[in-house]
C-alpha cells in the first residue's frame, strides 16, 4: 500500500469500487496569481463574437488541441457527455450553410418576438450565412443524452456547457476567432453529419482566423459590481 509520502508518480491505495489516488500536479503560472489572473483577463476580453472570417488554413492540428483542451472540462460522474465534428470538407459545410439558412429565414420571418428582433436589430444579424463557406472549420458541439454503450450520463447540459467555454477560451488563446451559432431547431446537423440518436446537436462553432478588414459592433461588457457579489 502506499501513502501519502509515495514519490509523484505513484498511486495511492483507494476504497474498492474507487478509482486509484495519485498525486495532484498543481499548474503554476510562474508569477503571482494576482498578476496571472490580471494577464489571463486582459487577453480573453479580447475575445470577441466574429462573422468575418478569412479562407487562411487553419492546420488540423491546431484544431485537434483546442478540441484537446475542451475535453478536459469536468462532467458530472466523469461521463464526458460531449462530441466535437470538426468539418473542413466544403461540400460539407456549405450543404451545413444551405440547411441554416433555412431555418434562419423562418426565425426572421416567422419564430422570432418583435422584441427579440429588435434587441438584435442593433447587431446588424440576419438569415445570410455565408461566413459559414468562408470559414476553415466548422466543429459542431453534440450533447449525448447517453453514453455510447447506453449508460446514464449526469448534468448533461452544465458539463457540455463547461466544455463549449473551454473550446471558446482554447481558440481564442489559438489566435482563433469563432462565433456561436445556435440556429434552431438543429436537428438539421444530426441528419447533414449522420451522428446516432443519442447526440443532440449543441451548438454550430466557425473557426478561423478573422478577415483583415474585419468589424465587431463597439459594445461593452457589464462592470464587476453587476455580475459579482461577494461575501468577505
Amino acid at each position: 500500500m502506499t501513502t501519502n509520502d509515495s514519490p509523484p508518480g505513484s498511486s495511492y491505495a483507494a476504497p474498492d469500487g474507487e478509482h486509484p489516488r495519485e498525486p495532484l500536479v498543481p499548474y503554476r503560472p510562474g508569477q503571482d496569481s494576482g498578476d496571472a489572473a490580471r494577464s489571463f483577463y486582459e487577453t480573453i476580453k479580447k475575445r470577441r463574437t466574429v462573422r468575418m472570417f478569412s479562407d487562411r488554413a487553419v492546420p488540423r492540428g491546431v484544431i485537434e488541441d483546442v478540441i484537446r483542451a475542451a475535453g478536459t472540462a469536468p462532467s458530472g460522474a466523469n461521463k464526458q457527455p460531449w462530441r466535437f465534428v470538426a468539418i473542413s470538407d466544403p461540400e460539407m459545410k456549405h450543404r451545413i450553410r444551405l440547411a441554416a439558412e433555412e431555418e434562419e429565414r423562418a426565425f426572421y420571418e416567422r419564430r422570432a418576438s418583435e422584441r427579440w428582433l429588435d434587441d438584435l436589430k442593433p447587431f446588424g444579424t440576419n438569415p445570410d450565412k455565408s461566413f459559414l463557406d468562408d470559414v476553415p472549420w466548422i466543429v459542431v458541439v453534440f450533447a449525448m443524452k447517453t453514453t455510447d454503450d447506453g449508460g446514464q450520463v449526469y448534468y448533461l447540459n452544465e458539463s457540455v456547457g463547461i466544455a463549449t467555454g473551454m473550446l471558446l477560451t482554447a481558440a481564442h488563446m489559438a489566435g482563433l476567432a469563432t462565433v456561436t451559432h445556435t440556429p434552431s431547431p438543429m436537428g438539421f446537423l444530426k441528419e447533414v453529419l449522420e451522428r446516432p440518436d443519442h447526440e443532440r446537436p449543441y451548438m454550430l462553432i466557425p473557426m478561423g482566423y478573422p478577415s483583415e478588414d474585419a468589424t465587431v459592433p463597439k459594445i461593452g461588457k457589464k462592470p464587476l459590481d453587476e455580475i459579482a457579489v461577494f461575501v468577505d
